[in-house]
C-alpha cells in the first residue's frame, strides 16, 4: 500500500561516528576499573557502551511525520492549518537558520549532522512561534506532505 502523498514518516538517526565514540566511552570506563580486577573491568565495559549508547539513542532517535493533518517534530504536535508555505533549505541556508539568522522564540527540531531542513511560517496569530524549522534529510518529501495535508 503507497503512503499517501500527505503522510511522511522520518526518523532522524545519530551517525555511525557517535555509536563509535559510545563504544569509546565503554573501553574508557574499563580501563578506568582495570585496576579493581576483571569483573569491574567487564562491568565498566558492558555499563559504560550501554550508558553512552542509550545517551546516543535518545539524542538522535528524533522523529518527523506529517499525519491526519499534523506536523509531529519530536515532542511537537502542530495542525498544518495553522501553518504556512513550507520553505526547503539547502544546507547553506539550514546552516543560516540554525545560527545567525534563527529567532530564540522559533520551535527547532535541529539536528546539526542533517545538512537540510525545512522551515514553515506559523500563521496562527494566537501563537508567539514565528516559524518551525524541521531538519530532514527528505526536505522535498516533507514539504510536499505539509502542501498535501493543508489540502
Amino acid at each position: 500500500m503507497q503512503p499517501s502523498p500527505a503522510h511522511h514518516d522520518e526518523r532522524l538517526t545519530a551517525p555511525r561516528t557517535w555509536w563509535g565514540m559510545a563504544v569509546l566511552i565503554g573501553l574508557a570506563c574499563a580501563l578506568m576499573l582495570l585496576p579493581l580486577g576483571t569483573l569491574p573491568l567487564l562491568a565498566g565495559l558492558v555499563g559504560g557502551t550501554a550508558l553512552a549508547g542509550l545517551l546516543v539513542s535518545s539524542y538522535g532517535s528524533a522523529r518527523v511525520r506529517v499525519l491526519n493533518g499534523a506536523l509531529a517534530a519530536g515532542e511537537a504536535r502542530i495542525p498544518v492549518a495553522a501553518l504556512g508555505e513550507p520553505e526547503v533549505l539547502d544546507p547553506e541556508e539550514s546552516r543560516a537558520w540554525r545560527t545567525y539568522k534563527a529567532d530564540t522564540r522559533a520551535f527547532m527540531l535541529m539536528r546539526s549532522y542533517v545538512p537540510t531542513a525545512v522551515r514553515v511560517a506559523v500563521t496562527d496569530p494566537r501563537d508567539p512561534t514565528p516559524y518551525v524549522y524541521v531538519s530532514t534529510r527528505e526536505p522535498e518529501a516533507l514539504a510536499s506532505a505539509i502542501r498535501a495535508a493543508k489540502g
